[in-house]
């Protein structure tokens, strides 16, 4: 799942993008409205964790922008204005949800999570297929019953795999889906994880290349 973080404090910002890539999410970040709309433009997030008081153009300005362009993406607002008239305003923009500063890190993960499953076609939230069990919510994997020590990437990958249900994944959607913006598009880093993930599910072998399109599980 991708998120873009909206902050002008680069400490928060900095703590907010590291806490959830650490839960397996992609994360881009911007310092400033004008980034923000900027970037929204260019690129399709599940989640934008939106900064109310920006410098330059206003989150609201940017939340309301973003919910006439008809996006997917859902909005968090996260902003100091946490009284019950900025909340309710908040959300009559077309905010989906609304956290005070401060907050507690498990809540903002947990909020995020939230919103990027419902950003996305519905989904299980265990996928199950050839033996292998992904649980979304406790963030395991199994392979018939024993349980597999995944990297957030490796997760995140597995995930799409199960995701499109035996139609092949490209690696260019999987780089867009599991990375962030500064990912370079001829980097390896697809090819190496997936290396690894087959590595990790053991044998028989269960993705498979299909040359010139992609990978299946």
């Amino acid at each position: 799942m991708r998120v873009l973080v909206v902050e002008d404090d680069p400490l928060i910002a900095e703590m907010v993008t590291m806490g959830l890539r650490r839960h397996g999410f992609a994360v881009d970040t911007v310092l400033d409205g004008a980034a923000a709309a900027h970037i929204l433009q260019t690129n399709d997030y599940d989640v934008v964790v939106l900064d109310r008081d920006l410098p330059g153009v206003h989150g609201d300005a940017i939340a309301t922008e973003l919910v006439s362009s008809g996006a997917r993406t859902r909005i968090l607002m996260l902003t100091a204005s946490g009284g019950l008239g900025d909340r309710v305003q908040g959300l009559n923009l077309g905010a989906d949800d609304y956290l005070a500063k401060p907050f507690e890190y498990p809540e903002l993960i947990a909020r995020v999570g939230a919103l990027c499953r419902r950003s996305a076609p519905p989904l299980p939230p265990v996928m199950e297929s050839s033996g292998v069990r992904l649980d979304t919510s406790r963030r395991t994997v199994t392979r018939d019953g024993q349980p597999l020590d995944l990297t957030p990437k490796e997760f995140a990958v597995l995930h799409l795999l199960l995701a499109a249900d035996g139609a092949p994944v490209s690696p260019e959607e999987l780089l867009e889906r599991a990375w962030d913006q500064h990912a370079d598009p001829f980097t390896s880093a697809v090819r190496v994880t997936m290396s690894r993930l087959r590595t990790k599910l053991g044998a028989p072998p269960l993705i498979r290349t299909v040359p010139g399109v992609g990978y299946v599980l």
